[in-house]
């Protein structure tokens, strides 16, 4: 856990959760963190979490304060989703602002075989941890492709870094990763050793509708990947809730966007967060706080 604080003795507490420290969640996280640690009478914590199924329910719980999020895993909150393990509608979430697209990214070792979603079958896959946004994306993949997870060898609920570290073994033939571009757990496994990029077809992608959409891994995005590679993109959102009020939504909303660069910085993915994109449409409604900004900017009218 990461904590950043102003000396004051009200300090208003705001905990950002983030994911897996071998994401992109946790480096744009802490750069967030560094953004937002000037907001008057604030106490700034980083913590690592699950990722967006655990983010989303600790926002509804009042046990944060900013998360991220998959756009798929925040429409099943809004909707109440049993099936994604969310125990019920999160009434209270509230959406800050569009962040940056993640990209469905399978990376295969050469020596498994695996060069299509048809390959994965009696396979070992990773699906990120159990609940993750990831888990959730991997499950409808396979949907839309007439597969589902009973018919690999084996899945395994695990992190993005102990996934890297397995297929380093040979223990783990393929993993499944839902994240920006770029992300150190993919970098590192192809840097070490000899993989596969799997597509996920635009066929496949039609049928999965909203809120995924067609996208391209771009060539020598990794070492090794020498073509630009199909596969599906949903968005990424930073999200509140109702319990935090209005102006201090609206400081951390405008601390974000007057930092960009410095989020490019921090990470590949942050080159994509943009203002113009902020307001791109969200299953879920934007904070008072958020939409004041937005007005001031002329995004909203």
């Amino acid at each position: 856990m990461l904590a950043l604080w102003t000396a004051t003795a009200r300090a208003e507490s705001i905990a950002i959760l983030t994911g897996g420290s071998s994401g992109v969640y946790y480096p744009l996280g802490v750069a967030i963190a560094m953004v937002y640690a000037d907001i008057p009478d604030a106490k700034v914590l980083v913590e690592t979490t699950d990722g967006s199924v655990e983010n989303l329910m600790r926002l509804q719980q009042g046990s944060g304060q900013v998360a991220f999020a998959l756009g798929d895993a925040l429409l099943a909150a809004w909707r109440g989703d049993r099936d994604a393990g969310l125990g019920g509608r999160l009434d209270r979430l509230r959406v800050i602002g569009a962040l940056y697209p993640n990209y469905i990214q399978i990376v295969a070792t050469k020596a498994s075989g695996i060069r299509e979603l048809a390959d994965l079958k009696g396979k070992s896959l990773a699906v990120g941890p159990a609940r993750s946004g990831t888990e959730l994306n991997a499950r409808a993949i396979f949907s839309a492709a007439g597969m589902n997870l009973k018919s690999l060898g084996k899945v395994e609920t695990i992190p993005f870094a102990e996934s890297t570290q397995r297929m380093l073994k040979n223990e783990l033939d393929a993993s499944l990763q839902s994240a920006g571009l770029g992300v150190t757990s993919i970098k590192e496994l192809t840097d070490n050793s000899d993989t596969v990029l799997v597509p996920v077809p635009p066929s496949v992608v039609k049928k999965l509708g909203a809120p995924f959409r067609p996208a391209t891994i771009p060539a020598d995005t990794y070492r090794g990947q020498t073509k630009p590679v199909s596969t599906a993109s949903v968005m990424n959102y930073l999200v509140t809730s109702t319990s935090v009020s209005d102006e201090l939504v609206y400081q951390m909303t405008k601390r974000l966007f007057d930092a960009v660069d410095e989020l490019a910085i921090a990470h590949r993915a942050g080159h994509e967060i943009k203002l113009a994109s902020a307001v791109s449409r969200s299953p879920v409604p934007l904070h008072p706080g958020a939409l004041k900004y937005y007005r001031e900017k002329g995004l909203i009218k």
